[in-house]
């Protein structure tokens, strides 16, 4: 049975996503390998630490700690609005809108940074298409949560991609780069985000951020705008997907048929599959100190959420 081996060595919590988002069996006959994924530690402390979801406040966005991660994560897996804990997670993040309809995070952003030094509800490019994300995946109504913001964070793509913005509130802060450069991370969460949305997959700004993030791929021993890298440590397989990686790109690429027969893209995909042991399974080449109590927090052995996230990819591409 395909599949069999990675849920033979996965933990319960992860036995849960695979059979519902890898074999697509009906979420309704998942009810006790639901609950027993609950039961996790790691998926309890996760769930108790989203209720406050503004509590942390955003200084690093390389931070799989951040609750938007979290967040992002267990809904990824096949969590939803019935569980209380992500419904509150929710309603916190609907509780601080602006008047474009973009969605806030508690930030920081020193004087000498170019921001005000204060803590401040505010917004960066580099967050909020993933707070829409997450509201997206959480089940609410498109338009009226959604497309407001959406439609205001795509009127500020370019021909090159996505820049470095942020809402006035953060002053005249800007990432290092050229202002003229488009944000390689602003970008690559911008295309997720629009590859949900069926009004926008086929977009100027969706097709913009999708070649983008090709050209990037093909020039990246010169390209390296606002000291993005796509080198060395950009191709080792690490997870979760919250930052800037070849699994995270082309996870995000592997949504749009437009780019499978892409010899860039196909490229990438064979870098991948290259590191795929005799059994099928991925090993972590590189992971964040905060995730040391997952399978994927290590680089010694197979990971089978790594493995998951992969073979998400390769189903797309059927």
């Amino acid at each position: 049975m395909r599949h069999q081996k990675l849920l033979d060595i996965s933990d319960g919590w992860l036995k849960y996503a695979i059979r519902l988002n890898l074999r697509h069996e009906p979420k309704d006959s998942l009810g006790d390998i639901r609950n027993a994924a609950m039961a996790d530690r790691r998926i309890k402390r996760y769930l108790s630490e989203i209720t406050d979801f503004h509590g942390t406040l955003v200084t690093n966005h390389k931070n799989p700690d951040l609750p938007i991660q979290k967040l992002l994560f267990l809904l990824d897996l096949g969590f939803d609005m019935e569980v209380p804990e992500i419904k509150a997670a929710v309603d916190e993040i609907l509780s601080h809108r602006d008047e474009h309809g973009i969605y806030q995070s508690m930030t920081n952003v020193p004087r000498h940074f170019g921001g005000t030094g204060e803590d401040v509800f505010s917004w960066c490019l580099c967050d909020a298409p993933l707070l829409l994300l997450a509201l997206l995946k959480a089940g609410l109504n498109y338009s009226e949560h959604i497309k407001p913001g959406v439609d205001r964070l795509v009127s500020l793509c370019r021909e090159n991609g996505f820049p470095c913005a942020v809402s006035p509130e953060l002053g005249k802060f800007r990432g290092p780069g050229k202002k003229a450069d488009c944000c390689p991370y602003a970008t690559l969460i911008m295309a997720d985000l629009l590859s949900y949305i069926p009004e926008y997959r086929e977009s100027q700004a969706a097709i913009i951020s999708v070649n983008a993030l090709l050209k990037l791929w093909e020039s990246s021993l010169i390209q390296h705008p606002y000291m993005f890298y796509m080198g060395t440590d950009f191709r080792k397989l690490k997870a979760p997907s919250c930052w800037y990686d070849i699994v995270s790109v082309t996870g995000v690429l592997s949504k749009y048929k437009i780019v499978h027969d892409d010899p860039r893209f196909r490229e990438m995909i064979h870098h991948i599959k290259g590191k795929q042991d005799k059994d099928g399974l991925f090993t972590p080449e590189s992971a964040y100190q905060k995730s040391k109590e997952w399978d994927f927090g290590q680089k010694k052995a197979p990971s089978p959420y790594l493995t998951y996230l992969c073979y998400r990819i390769f189903e797309r591409l059927k």
